[in-house]
């Protein structure tokens, strides 16, 4: 048996895993690329801590005693967790009154009411929340999803782990090494075909914890780690170059977890094994700096995330390295604060639990009764100033609940009494319908969905990364799949929907009129064997296979229904227009409305246009949202909202309310197909 001592190099990984998560967050961009796009790996670097450091607490006191006490180990738990980020979401209330809108106001509360019960990551799960979506960037408590991933293991572990060990002690690292196994496995199919329960659950997460639980295993029944001088000071180097590898190259299109994540995770687990006080990589992990930032590593997870948010809010950042820098450092002076007046203060033994449990208690029922009154009043609409009346329909969460039911349901959703199948499929611009043409038609129709972020419905074709030319979750296979998902049925209807201008272009949009917001677009699409080196050839190849797509889908008989593009706005317009009550962007108001040129609409547009057109046929129709928003109210100007809607959620997706609009030239369409099959 090993007795545990205090490993300087842990906390030097605690630096390096809250820092990646940081700059990630951050969205920190050299030459308009995002340098740290795989930062989000720093979650998973933390995992493989809490296993190891859990496992290590537990069994060397199984080994030394006997016995384990839950008592003891649950009081650890909530003196190093809740504390600090009950802290953090006291403070956090009064910056939410005053910043964030209804919707926004009541879905923070209802965030915070989940992770109080460390179930946060079911409820973004169900709520649609795509993880690394700007949607999600402006979500003050978002990150608590891993908390209650490592709280559930905290509850369900030790009992396993003492059951285990008590009565078939000798298959515990049988057990441990298949559970790991079991959960890579679900997590790389899970990756692939149930994306968010992956991302969220404990299930496909748990691999990553059983990882640092197997290296615990063999320290304690060893008595040692690695006494192999030459793996000593080779593989520690090598981890690190695995861990920084992920933080660089790796991306948030990719699956994750799966078999691509054992990268750094592997990465963790030599330097937790190998490190040794004589190699370079355990020094530099050791010094004053890593160990420092280490040591406030939890109040930095904590801090950083509502803060983003709400300067995101208030568009502080307004692409200014030197805010960033300001923001930076406030969440460094903020952090080192909660760690020595929060978290040591309440971890020091000293200090009795009976008082500090009274004191948790008292701030549970602070923010509960806080919570639930802003979630009961619907955000209190009456803070809201006279300019910001438009939010009120935008912010409305009447319909959460009906949402939730509507994302709780598999991609099928089937009506009693009907002969119709309706199939929508498409990329994020697809997804904003989803719910709308559910509402619509769930008492009427079978509903099928077929939606994946960035992958348009095209064949034979996948989008890979422009410098690497390794495809990203939109393969051909997975377009394979697709195809087969519809055609199990005959005669039925097929809606597409996706950002055309933005794969046929192969640019982000640019306005003109009010700068260059969007990030560098990073991908193409390309074929098996990436032959296709210029962008005209590639734009040919993605015409020619469209239209295989179109007339694989009508050899069964379908009728299509083709969603041409949506205007394009280049900077988010809820933004622009919340940005009113701190007096900017005032400057692009036209006639009392922020709007985008028709012109530069059609140019962007017209390649898709073309492809569009083409499309001839019987079974072939067609829906416009631009004339719902171009060339109306104000001659050759888009809208982007009125006086009561705003019709994007960002600058380039659909809001809810326009939505309902497009969904409604959809129903005309689907009143045509059915009058003549009748």
């Amino acid at each position: 048996m090993m007795k545990p001592t205090y490993r300087p190099e842990i906390d030097g990984l605690r630096a390096i895993a809250v820092g990646a998560v940081i700059l990630y967050h951050s969205q920190i961009t050299i030459f308009g690329h995002q340098t740290f796009k795989g930062g989000f790996i720093g979650v998973d670097i933390f995992f493989v801590i809490s296993g190891y450091l859990i496992t290590s607490i537990i069994l060397n006191e199984l080994v030394t005693t006997g016995a384990f006490s839950f008592k003891n180990f649950y009081e650890r738990r909530i003196r190093r967790i809740l504390p600090a980020l009950l802290f953090v979401m006291l403070v956090s209330l009064p910056f939410a009154w005053m910043y964030l809108f209804p919707s926004s106001f009541v879905d923070f509360s209802k965030s915070i009411l989940y992770s109080l019960g460390f179930s946060s990551n079911f409820y973004f799960h169900f709520s649609g929340q795509q993880y690394g979506a700007e949607s999600g960037l402006l979500k003050p408590f978002l990150h608590t999803w891993s908390l209650s991933v490592e709280e559930q293991f905290y509850i369900l572990f030790p009992l396993i782990l003492l059951v285990t060990f008590k009565y078939s002690r000798k298959y515990l690292i049988h057990i441990l090494i298949t559970g790991f196994v079991i959960s890579l496995g679900l997590a790389d199919w899970g990756s692939k075909n149930y994306p968010s329960v992956s991302f969220y659950f404990l299930h496909t997460r748990m691999w990553e914890l059983l990882a640092g639980s197997i290296l615990a295993y063999f320290e304690v029944t060893n008595g040692h780690r690695s006494q192999n001088k030459r793996l000593n000071l080779i593989l520690p180097f090598t981890g690190l170059i695995l861990i920084g590898h992920s933080i660089l190259f790796f991306n948030d299109r990719m699956f994750h977890p799966s078999f691509y994540t054992l990268s750094p995770i592997i990465g963790v687990c030599l330097i937790i094994w190998f490190s040794n006080k004589d190699e370079v990589v355990t020094k530099i992990l050791s010094t004053k700096f890593f160990v420092g930032i280490g040591l406030i590593s939890y109040s930095l997870y904590l801090w950083h995330y509502p803060i983003f948010a709400f300067i995101r809010e208030i568009d502080f950042f307004d692409r200014s390295i030197g805010k960033k820098l300001i923001t930076g450092f406030t969440i460094i002076i903020l952090s080192i604060f909660t760690y020595f007046f929060i978290e040591k203060q309440f971890r020091n033994r000293e200090n009795k639990f009976k008082n500090i449990f009274l004191t948790i208690i008292f701030s549970l029922i602070v923010l509960f009764i806080f919570n639930i009154s802003v979630t009961s009043f619907k955000g209190y609409e009456n803070r809201l100033q006279k300019s910001e009346t438009l939010f009120k329909n935008l912010t409305s969460d009447e319909n959460f609940f009906e949402r939730e039911e509507f994302y709780n349901q598999n991609v099928t959703l089937s009506s009693n009494s009907s002969d119709l199948d309706i199939f929508l499929v498409g990329d994020s611009h697809a997804e904003t319908l989803n719910y709308q043409l559910w509402k619509k038609y769930k008492d009427y129709y079978n509903l099928n969905f077929s939606i994946f972020t960035g992958c348009q419905f095209i064949l034979n074709l996948n989008r890979v990364n422009k410098k690497t030319l390794k495809s990203h979750s939109c393969t051909k296979e997975r377009q394979q799949k697709r195809i087969e998902f519809i055609n199990k049925t005959n005669s039925s209807i097929v809606i597409l929907f996706g950002r055309l201008p933005l794969i046929l272009n192969e640019e982000s949009f640019n306005n003109y009129e009010y700068g260059f917001y969007e990030t560098e677009m990073n991908d193409f699409l390309q074929d098996d064997k990436n032959s296709l080196k210029t962008k005209l050839q590639r734009q040919k190849n993605i015409v020619i296979n469209y239209k295989k797509t179109i007339d694989q889908l009508s050899k069964n008989n379908h009728n299509i229904i083709l969603v041409y593009p949506m205007p394009e706005v280049g900077i988010s317009v809820p933004k622009v227009i919340k940005n009113l009550k701190f007096n900017k962007n005032i400057e692009l108001f036209r006639d009392g409305l922020f709007t985008t040129s028709y012109e530069i609409y059609k140019n962007r547009t017209k390649s898709s246009f073309d492809l569009l057109d083409s499309i001839k046929g019987e079974n072939i129709y067609r829906v416009y949202p631009h004339s719902l928003f171009c060339n109306t109210t104000i001659k050759d100007r888009c809208l982007t909202h009125d006086d009561e809607n705003i019709f994007y959620e960002d600058d380039d997706h659909p809001s809810g309310e326009s939505a309902k609009m497009i969904v409604d030239l959809i129903d005309k369409e689907i009143e045509k197909i059915r009058l003549k099959s009748n």
